[in-house]
């Protein structure tokens, strides 16, 4: 059934010919607890990719540091020779310590290895897309991005990679990396119940630039509410799988990359591009986010 899916639709990223299916894949969960070290089940993690493009994904988002060096090594073992049309997406600017920490990685000669170890464990000799990513955790930080921004605007003139995006980041420090360089994807924290970037999302949305939220299901923290799961029992459906599609409905520029390490959960995910939310719906969960901010406003 998943090959015949549309997937949401497509998105073409500015100054490309990449079109890409708007539910694309995540693979961080393809690496094993705590996205360190391999999974209990290898065979079972190229399952899921090979799974994933048969069901016609044509976007996968990874970086060297799942594992580290795990997912993408995973994804050559499954996919290369990779076939026609499949755009991969990684990201730098990271890396993990021994503690199993997450660590910025934003110097200059940080960020060349990062491209060079990426295209060595993908087995590529350009990086479709490369994300820098910045800011904290799970949010922008203060400050200028135009030096990293610059080693990779080099990279590319070397035909290392072919396109940038950026993660975690400010309309403001967009504006900034748009000065030195196309940016094609921005990839900030967002989903149904956290949404800082409703604005963010409609000046991309204007601009032709996709928007990749992650953690589209709350990530390492599920999403939880009880209009969603209320939604989701009216329409026969899973709430991440409303989640899921309340998210496509949001905006055109709105492309998905939800993660899993099961074929069951992957065609669940996938089948959520199928969902239609009356209208009705749509207002409801759209109070899951007015609600959370009130509850944030109250309590800091």
């Amino acid at each position: 059934m998943t090959k015949q899916m549309e997937l949401g639709g497509t998105f073409t990223l500015p100054g490309t010919s990449m079109r890409l299916k708007r539910m694309g894949y995540g693979s961080m969960q393809l690496a094993g607890p705590q996205v360190w070290g391999p999974p209990r089940d290898v065979d079972a993690a190229v399952a899921v990719l090979r799974e994933a493009v048969a069901s016609v994904v044509n976007h996968i988002d990874t970086s060297d540091y799942y594992g580290p060096y795990v997912t993408n090594r995973i994804i050559k073992r499954a996919l290369h020779p990779y076939p026609g049309g499949l755009v991969i997406v990684t990201k730098v600017g990271a890396r993990r310590g021994e503690d199993k920490s997450w660590l910025p990685a934003l110097s200059r000669q940080e960020l060349i290895h990062a491209v060079h170890d990426n295209l060595r464990n993908l087995g590529l000799e350009s990086l479709d897309v490369v994300n820098l990513r910045v800011g904290g955790f799970m949010k922008p930080s203060a400050g200028s991005i135009e030096e990293p921004v610059t080693v990779l605007a080099e990279l590319k003139s070397q035909g290392l990679i072919r396109h940038l995006g950026v993660s975690n980041v400010s309309p403001e420090q967009l504006a900034e990396a748009q000065a030195v360089t196309e940016i094609v994807c921005v990839q900030n924290f967002d989903n149904v119940a956290k949404r800082n970037d409703d604005d963010f999302i409609d000046d991309l949305a204007k601009q032709g630039i996709a928007y990749v939220p992650f953690f589209p299901l709350g990530g390492f923290t599920p999403l939880q509410s009880s209009a969603l799961d209320a939604a989701a029992a009216s329409l026969g459906a899973t709430p991440m799988q409303v989640a899921l599609a309340w998210l496509l409905q949001r905006s055109p520029n709105i492309v998905l990359i939800p993660g899993t390490s099961s074929v069951a959960h992957l065609r669940e995910n996938l089948a959520a591009a199928e969902l239609k939310l009356p209208h009705a719906i749509v207002e409801q969960l759209d109070a899951i986010a007015r609600s959370n901010s009130k509850t944030e406003l109250t309590t800091n």
